[in-house]
């Protein structure tokens, strides 16, 4: 079967990132400077906004990234399987200017970094 049965559905669904969070297992997560969020500081078309994630933490077992004031906060999970580079790269879609949050599970505990990505309404830097 291609796809797990076991996915997270409920946490994609949620509104909060707080909410998401608690269902990824994550409540309280620690901020780490080893997670490198690269993205843009401003996005021309909010419904592309291309985002990576790279964890320098070692052990790294997932790569979650969240957006603040979306309408659903989880916008991609990642499981990164053992011996596997933890680095990741996607497409967002965002409605708004927001914090973006980049999750890492590693050794069973939950690291985050932020970034605030700017979204203009029509690419005239409104």
């Amino acid at each position: 079967e291609l796809f797990a049965a076991d996915w997270n559905k409920a946490a994609f669904e949620l509104k909060t990132t707080q909410d998401a969070l608690k269902a990824l297992g994550a409540s309280a997560p620690a901020t780490s400077a080893d997670i490198v969020i690269r993205a843009a500081d401003i996005a021309e078309n909010g419904a592309v906004v291309p985002v990576g994630v790279e964890s320098k933490i070692p052990g790294t077992q997932s790569i979650s990234i969240l957006i603040d004031k979306n309408p659903n906060a989880l916008a991609a999970s990642f499981d990164i399987p053992s011996g596997t580079e933890p680095s990741v790269t996607t497409r967002v879609k965002m409605g708004q200017t927001s914090d973006v949050y980049a999750l890492v599970k590693a050794d069973g505990k939950f690291y985050v970094a932020k970034k605030e990505i700017k979204v203009t309404l029509g690419g005239c830097g409104g």
